[in-house]
């Protein structure tokens, strides 16, 4: 029993590392062959016409491969995530390109989040596990509205957030839907300034800081709420 466990316990240690030398392998070969270049706005600006083109002959194939491409990068947690979201709004229009980039971010984003949560989860539970056991019980209660908060914020790094969430206990289910809705505003701002494409001059100009306040606020109401709520209802009771 106790061989049978141990092996069981190699071969667990043994898929963790082989899936982290992917990772890093997949996002070094990436860098090293320097594909970074392309995932730029003056990269995508240079080429459009081209993309534009291929996208009218081949509509499903580009929209596959754009897709493919999205969740590469988001998975990954490869730098170019809203050059893609912009890309999407310059080839495929708003309402295509709003669907394939949410879906797509969404995808990439819970792999993401599911390679954390295998690679490092065990690892720095059992070690850290009792200072950790407040902030995984306030994940429990609140962690939606938390994540709901992050993902409102365009700012945040979004493979710090995937990595983050990888190590809490949130359902990989709520992970999913909570990420989607609380992605949708900013997935339409930058595919929006994806068909006004020659309007933008650099991805700070797609986001002012007005719209950045907007998101933050509209990313804290569902806490606040929350939060107010529980305290009128102490106040009854009390």
């Amino acid at each position: 029993m106790n061989e049978a466990l141990t092996s069981a316990r190699k071969g667990g240690t043994a898929r963790k590392v082989a899936l982290a030398g992917l990772l890093v392998l997949a996002a070094a070969a990436f860098l090293g062959l320097g594909l970074d270049k392309y995932l730029t706005l003056s990269a995508l600006k240079a080429s459009l016409s081209d993309l534009r083109q291929w996208t009218v002959l081949r509509p499903l194939v580009s929209a596959a491969g754009y897709f493919a491409a999205y969740v590469a990068v988001t998975g990954l947690g490869l730098p170019g995530a809203a050059v893609m979201t912009v890309a999407g709004g310059a080839l495929f229009g708003f309402v295509e390109g709003v669907v394939l980039a949410s879906c797509a971010s969404t995808l990439g984003a819970t792999l993401s989040c599911l390679s954390a949560r295998f690679i490092l989860r065990a690892w720095v539970q059992a070690r850290f596990g009792s200072r950790l056991a407040a902030v995984n019980a306030g994940i429990k209660r609140e962690g939606a509205f938390y994540l709901f908060t992050m993902r409102l914020i365009p700012v945040l790094p979004f493979w710090a957030i995937n990595l983050l969430m990888g190590l809490t206990p949130m359902p990989v289910r709520t992970y999913a839907w909570v990420s989607q809705v609380g992605m949708f505003p900013a997935t339409m701002v930058f595919v929006y300034a994806g068909t006004r494409l020659a309007l933008v001059d650099s991805l700070s100009d797609v986001l002012s800081p007005g719209l950045i306040t907007a998101f933050v606020l509209l990313g804290l109401f569902p806490i606040s709420a929350r939060k107010m709520v529980s305290w009128l209802r102490s106040r009854r009771q009390a």
